[in-house]
């Protein structure tokens, strides 16, 4: 180890006292870093000597472990010991041929694991918790598996708090420490403070623990020790990963698949002993029944279903949905009502101020976006903001209450808080010489947030907020430069003029302001109105419309004013037309019980004013409705609402760090779009699992009735070993994978949501399995027997072989959906099947009609009469099973009408 790394090392772990005992100054030095924070290089120089920062490494399995594991299945191992025995009795080549067929079978589950292993790798690392740095005294976003000892770490109310530090700055700064002390109540922090060495952990008020939480103010702290090293690192491991537990779905399939394996392994076994009851020699007949095994008993189904959930939720990753739970994705297609934030999330959160009230004046703001350029103007004339007017207190309230910045015309902090500060700039206002003293961070409850500034001597307190807590908190009000008492007229004409620019679907925010040496929000002086528009995403209109037809609520659930949430709701068709009764605001939702608020919830689309609080409850009412509810959430308070739905959805971009942790789905770009193309993934996965099952229990079904058949009429035996592991192969390996990608049926979105207590297995499906395979047989089996009379039985095993494979090529297309025809699905839009049903004729015409192959796989070239008879067999299959899915169609669709 070099002395540099030596020196971090001890600086960093082996501080020659507690950091808690220590002056900032003095941390800084030992640490080798300063209030800018690290440079990039260096940062990357100390993550390559401590590692990353977590407790442990991600234990993922290797390829060879997971190719292994392939074979660790009791009858694939039974088969290869049968092999082994046919080898040493001289049968050297079907033992081959069957070693090649296993270990190809042994591949294409390989790849189909280690897909999902990598899509559920890639998802872990995109639901990682994130944390704020100061790197060369830049704020800057970064994986909290890449925070090192010395970086400056940036705090705020909702932060993981991703290492231990020691505090420089804290203002009113609560942190819950209970995952480290198991204290409930959140400890105040102070950075002032220099303690004792010995002072006990829950105690430790300068420092801030890896795990545990920010609920309120802000800090800055610099880390002290990462990973295994951290309080939380000696105690317990982080629960940083995604949760991989064993869905419902997978359970439920665990379960069928084990009872359909048990009702295989009994019928193979009867088969096998009724062959040698028929002189079939005993060891031919024994392989032969644990090939029969292998290739009905379904073990794939629980690999196929995570699989399927696991690339699934990858491709939800690409539509900037990441899953953070897999159970979350079956109850994505059953969601019935979604409960959406409306800033940006229905609107594009990109804040602009159009309006100004102040001093009984309405001033216009042009320009647009985050640039200052632009101008106020009064009747259409530039007017530049006076000290001491309202207009002037009403703008500075906006530009120093305030704790977002813009660079490069990019916002860095809340949208909001970047909208008034371009206003103020646009005024050719500065926040030069304003010094920050104290402050009150804005919280849900509140509705607003103060600050106290001093320039010159001179003290101010200034307020922001929603309408109603900045009059709560105002006795006068400014007009013609000053203070005027707030008499309740004029509280009337301040609320009317916020009403008008709601009617505009403008977001209002009011200021207020006052002298003083320290900061209480009492007796300010209200100064004037500031109206922004956040125009609605254009995307979000076709998003409601279909969940509309998907039979999916949309509730929106705001802080705004009502008039603006209706407003806003208009415009994207959420409500035909600007009726309040659509509308529930937070004082109405307290005076309402519970019973009048479920009977109101049926026709309510909006909820306005609320607070976090009010959606847990609303979420507990649709639940007990019997509703499936997705929740979004941004903020620490939101995190109950967002575990009480079936889904919780947190905000990627505005979220923090403890609503992401509580939540089920994250939503890359905060858009309600993103919400609908989740659940249409959703709805997507689960389909195409049901299209394998059909595909893959119908044709194996199929495949046991023509072989008990075969000897109940006392033929030759229909396949032998080889062609039956060989059927398994390109049967159920190629078309698994291509249905597993097929597109979204043309009626996905136009169904009803899935009822959550349904399973897989409804009786439609298990109609159809039965249908299908009967189907099969029936199709097969006379071109078998009829062969078998006249024909060495090598050649009708051969034609029958044949069969099955081309009729597996229409049951894999006609499976693609249980409702709809292949006509109205578009026959061949899944190109991954086309290619397959290609590769499939193509090898098996090389089987039958190349004589080396013959040899090797016990087959014998066919007569292209019998080649056309087969192809006609298995075209024929499809309209007929196209009729039986209209069959039933017609028959659920007048029993639906009959019980209605």
């Amino acid at each position: 180890m070099t002395s540099r790394r030596k020196e971090l090392k001890q600086a960093a772990h082996l501080l020659p006292k507690p950091a808690h005992s220590l002056p900032k100054e003095e941390i800084f030095k030992l640490l080798g870093t300063g209030p800018e924070g690290l440079s990039e290089e260096e940062a990357r120089r100390r993550l390559s000597i401590y590692g990353p920062n977590e407790i442990e490494g991600e234990k993922r399995t290797s390829p060879l472990k997971l190719f292994l594991k392939q074979f660790a299945n009791l009858l694939i191992v039974i088969l290869l010991i049968a092999a082994g025995v046919s080898f040493f009795v001289g049968d050297a080549l079907e033992a081959g041929v069957i070693l090649l067929i296993v270990v190809a079978c042994a591949v294409l589950g390989f790849i189909q694991e280690w897909k999902a292993d990598q899509a559920l790798a890639a998802l872990k690392q995109l639901a990682a918790p994130e944390a704020t740095v100061l790197r060369e005294g830049k704020k800057k976003r970064i994986p909290a598996r890449e925070v090192v000892p010395g970086d400056i770490l940036v705090l705020s109310a909702g932060d993981k708090v991703a290492a231990d530090g020691r505090l420089i700055e804290s203002v009113n700064l609560k942190v819950d420490e209970s995952p480290l002390t198991g204290e409930s109540v959140a400890v105040e922090k102070d950075a002032e403070k220099i303690l004792p060495p010995d002072t006990p952990l829950p105690e430790r008020v300068n420092m801030v623990f890896s795990g545990t939480t920010v609920i309120y103010g802000r800090g800055i702290a610099v880390v002290t020790a990462t990973g295994k090293e951290t309080e939380f690192g000696r105690i317990a491991g982080m629960l940083e990963s995604v949760e991989t537990e064993a869905t419902p779905l997978e359970r439920r399939i665990a379960t069928v698949g084990r009872w359909l394996g048990g009702l295989s392994l009994a019928i193979a076994a009867l088969a096998a002993l009724i062959g040698v009851s028929q002189g079939y020699p005993w060891l031919e007949m024994f392989i032969w029944g644990v090939s029969l095994a292998v290739a009905a008993v379904p073990e794939s189904l629980p690999a196929v279903v995570t699989g399927a959930l696991a690339i699934g939720v990858s491709r939800m990753a690409r539509r900037k949905a990441i899953v953070k739970r897999l159970p979350a994705v079956e109850t994505l297609g059953s969601t019935t009502v979604i409960c959406t934030d409306k800033t940006g999330t229905l609107t594009k959160n990109e804040m602009t101020v159009r309006e100004i009230w102040a001093g009984g004046k309405t001033f216009e703001v042009t320009g647009s976006g985050y640039d200052p350029q632009g101008e106020i103007l009064l009747d259409g004339k530039k007017v530049k903001p006076e000290p001491g007017t309202a207009l002037y207190y009403t703008l500075l309230a906006g530009l120093l209450c305030n704790d977002a910045g813009i660079e490069d015309h990019k916002v860095v902090g809340d949208p909001t808080e970047a909208a008034l500060l371009v206003s103020a700039l646009k005024a050719g206002l500065s926040p030069e010489g304003w010094k920050r003293v104290d402050e009150l961070p804005f919280d849900s409850e509140r509705k607003r947030m103060s600050v106290l500034v001093e320039k010159d001597g001179k003290r101010l307190i200034l307020s922001k907020g929603s309408v109603e807590a900045i009059l709560s908190i105002s006795s006068a009000i400014l007009l013609n430069g000053k203070p005027a008492p707030l008499t309740e007229e004029k509280r009337k004409e301040i609320l009317s003029a916020a009403e008008e620019m709601s009617e505009k679907a403008l977001r209002v925010m009011a200021f207020a302001y006052r002298e003083a040496e320290t900061l209480e929000e009492k007796e300010l002086i209200f100064c004037g109105l500031q109206g922004m528009m956040d125009p609605p995403r254009p995307e979000a209109k076709e998003a409601i419309r279909e969940c509309h037809e998907a039979g999916i609520r949309v509730i929106m659930i705001t802080g705004d004013h009502a008039v603006t949430a209706l407003a806003v709701a208009e415009a994207l068709s959420l409500v035909p037309k600007r009726d309040p009764s659509y509308v529930i605001t937070a004082r109405e939702l307290e005076e309402l019980s519970d019973e009048e608020l479920s009977a109101r919830l049926k026709k309510t689309a909006i909820f306005a004013r609320v607070s976090p609080e009010h959606k847990l409850r609303i979420v507990k009412l649709l639940k007990k409705q019997g509703e499936i509810v997705a929740m979004t959430g941004d903020g620490v308070n939101d995190a109950p609402a967002l575990k009480a739905a079936d889904i919780g959805i947190a905000m990627g971009i505005t979220g923090t760090e403890v609503a992401k942790e509580a939540a089920d789905l994250i939503l890359a770009d905060d858009n309600f779009a993103t919400i609908v193309a989740a659940v249409e993934e959703g709805r997507t996965i689960f389909d195409n699992i049901k299209k394998y099952l059909l595909f893959l229990l119908s044709f194996n079904l199929s495949e046991i009735l023509v072989l008990i058949a075969g000897f109940l009429a006392k033929l030759p035996l229909p396949l032998t070993a080889i062609h039956i592991l060989w059927i398994n192969l390109v049967t159920n390996g190629p078309p698994a994978l291509a249905l597993g990608v097929d597109p979204p049926a043309p009626d996905l979105m136009k169904r009803p949501p899935r009822p959550p207590q349904e399973g897989v297995f409804t009786r439609r499906l298990v109609g159809l399995i039965a249908g299908f395979a009967l189907l099969m047989a029936l199709l097969l089996f006379p071109v078998f027997h009829h062969l078998a009379q006249d024909h060495p039985a090598r050649y009708a095993q051969t034609a029958l072989f044949t069969g099955f494979v081309l009729i597996a090529i229409t049951a894999a297309y006609v499976s693609r959906s249980e409702r709809l025809t292949l006509l109205e699905l578009g026959p061949f839009k899944n190109r991954w099947l086309n290619l397959c049903a290609v590769g499939m004729i193509l090898s098996q015409i090389l089987i039958v009609e190349w004589k080396p192959l013959n040899h090797y796989l016990l087959t014998r070239p066919l007569e292209p009469k019998v080649w056309g008879i087969l192809a006609a067999l298995a075209l024929l299959f499809c309209p007929l099973a196209e009729g039986l899915k209209l069959v039933w169609r017609y028959f659920e669709k007048n029993s639906s009408k009959g019980k209605r």
